[in-house]
């Protein structure tokens, strides 16, 4: 057998192979690139972190003081009221002896009163006096 006609296997399908893009000599391949500025800085983050932390450490001293102080009124006015409920428990003792039976005699007989010795009703429907007569 001679090598024109041996076996030959067929040859694997192969994809065909780009086509080579033309190339300028005289551009680089290689360039350096700059990195990207930061298009915003962190101060004006952290100015209102700040400030949102001094607002409220302002509030918050506020509201203290305003409780202490409304602490101290409540305080004076259950001091008043204290105060106040005693001077009517005196008053309405006072008034209780006054309105006695004997403190009122007395009082009667003070103002030129004179005990009445009968007893008579006025019957108002028509204006008769009803009772003894003495």
């Amino acid at each position: 057998m001679s090598a024109a006609t041996a076996y030959r296997a067929p040859a694997a399908p192969t994809t065909p192979a780009p086509a080579p893009r033309p190339r300028r000599d005289d551009a680089p391949r290689l360039r350096v690139v700059r990195a990207p500025q930061q298009a915003r800085t962190r101060v004006p983050f952290v100015v209102a972190c700040m400030a949102v932390l001094g607002a409220a450490l302002l509030s918050a001293l506020l509201l203290n003081t305003q409780m202490a102080s409304a602490a101290y009124e409540k305080f004076d006015l259950s001091n008043e009221l204290g105060r106040l409920q005693q001077d009517q428990k005196d008053l309405m003792a006072e008034l209780d002896a006054k309105a006695s039976p004997d403190q009122l005699a007395e009082a009667a007989k003070a103002l030129g009163l004179v005990p009445a010795a009968n007893v008579g009703w006025v019957r108002l429907s028509d204006g008769t006096v009803l009772g003894t007569k003495g």
